[in-house]
């Protein structure tokens, strides 16, 4: 299977896609991962990316659509795969159309978890406690969940007129939230 999961900053995403993606025998490929460690190795990626992620802004859809292009590329993400923070914008949707459907391979289903502002903002504080990240200040938060809500919130409702979107509640324990995640799918 070929899913992305999306959600708004703090819902979870990257700790439901790992579990996922082992579910689906393919990597999970995380935008968000994969801009730290070229941040923490200072690249050239990296210290384009840095000044983005520190703002709460996204990273240009040229920048972004290349690593994920490159990723998608390479073998274990043949056939199945999880996409966690790719696509977030209109234009990146296009770009991953045109990547998979001239594999012959589109995307099968689309996870959004759904959790109150709230919530996602304290989730974050935790997360921070646990080990800084740049984008995880409150006042950052607060600015990436309206860019979510703006920029990224309208291509669900593209997936929703595809029949690919999955909405689910993601508050709760892990567990209970992974399970609402297989049962939608059947996985």
């Amino acid at each position: 299977m070929r899913l992305l999961i999306m959600g708004p900053p703090g819902a979870g995403k990257g700790t439901q896609a790992i579990a996922l993606a082992e579910r689906v025998c393919g990597p999970h490929i995380s935008t968000g991962d994969i801009f730290r460690d070229n941040i923490r190795r200072r690249t050239e990626l990296g210290a384009l990316a840095e000044k983005f992620i520190a703002a709460g802004e996204y990273v240009p859809d040229a920048v972004t659509d290349a690593m994920v292009r490159d990723r998608l590329a390479e073998r274990d993400a043949a056939s199945a795969f999880v996409l966690d923070g790719y696509p977030r914008t209109a234009q990146q949707v296009a770009t991953l159309d045109d990547l998979l459907n001239a594999r012959g391979a589109p995307v099968d289903g689309v996870i959004e978890l759904v959790v109150p502002d709230e919530q996602l903002v304290a989730r974050i504080r935790r997360r921070r406690a646990a080990g800084p990240r740049l984008d995880d200040t409150e006042e950052v938060v607060r600015h990436r969940l309206a860019v979510y809500s703006e920029q990224t919130a309208p291509l669900l409702r593209a997936y929703g007129e595809r029949g690919l979107l999955y909405r689910l509640d993601g508050t709760g324990d892990l567990e209970a939230v992974r399970q609402r995640i297989n049962f939608a799918l059947g996985v």
